[in-house]
């Protein structure tokens, strides 16, 4: 019998550490019909939200794609959009010029569908097994990429290409490892990009060099 009640509370035990892991990878369930985002950091008082705050034109409008990349991401995640506070939902719209590459990348807290509004765009990410899955989207077409793994959009067509990315998360956060290995704040040591890439340090400088804009 004591055998059985240690097998029962193990279980249980098991399935409460199963339920906290689960919901530590997807955003908290709202308590209330809604908490505005303050930035005062707190629910905004329910007599002072406003029309407003369920609102956003962030991606209603083309946003330059005239760098690098050819790319441009205009994001409407809580920052931007109060409303989304605990919803755990955002969007953001991808412009790409012809050739336009949104560059590998991850976000740790959502998992992403991409939607293609207009063009045809190469979506693709890859697993940690490093297995590459991809496929060329067109217009009301879907993929999805899974939590956290790194992927890439790539405009395939001839002309403009957008798409737009939904998260569920209300900040997703991104991780783009180029940028986290050539543009940080103090600079990455250059032993460890040396040694990572199998580079010289003349080549690690000529590589953190382009990145100096970033």
């Amino acid at each position: 019998m004591a055998s059985a009640a240690r097998s029962s509370l193990a279980l249980r035990a098991l399935l409460l550490l199963a339920a906290a892991v689960a919901g530590a990878l997807s955003d908290p369930t709202p308590l209330q019909d809604f908490c505005v985002a303050d930035p005062q950091g707190a629910c905004k008082p329910a007599s002072a939200v406003v029309d407003d705050d369920f609102f956003s034109a962030a991606i209603a409008s083309a946003a330059s794609t005239a760098n690098p990349f050819g790319a441009n991401s205009t994001r409407a995640t809580v920052s931007t959009f109060p409303g989304l506070n605990t919803l755990g939902v955002s969007i953001t719209r991808v412009d790409l010029a012809p050739g336009g590459l949104n560059p590998p990348h991850s976000h740790p807290r959502a998992s992403e569908l991409v939607m293609v509004l207009s063009g045809e765009v190469m979506v693709g990410f890859t697993s940690s097994a490093n297995l590459l899955y991809s496929k060329v989207i067109r217009e009301n077409e879907l993929f999805v990429v899974p939590r956290g793994l790194q992927h890439f959009q790539l405009n395939t067509g001839a002309g403009d290409a957008v798409f737009l990315a939904m998260f569920d998360s209300q900040s997703p956060g991104v991780v783009t490892p180029t940028f986290a290995m050539f543009s940080t704040k103090p600079a990455m040591p250059m032993e460890v990009l040396t040694k990572t890439f199998l580079m010289g340090e003349d080549e690690v400088s000529a590589m953190r060099s382009k990145f100096a804009g970033f």
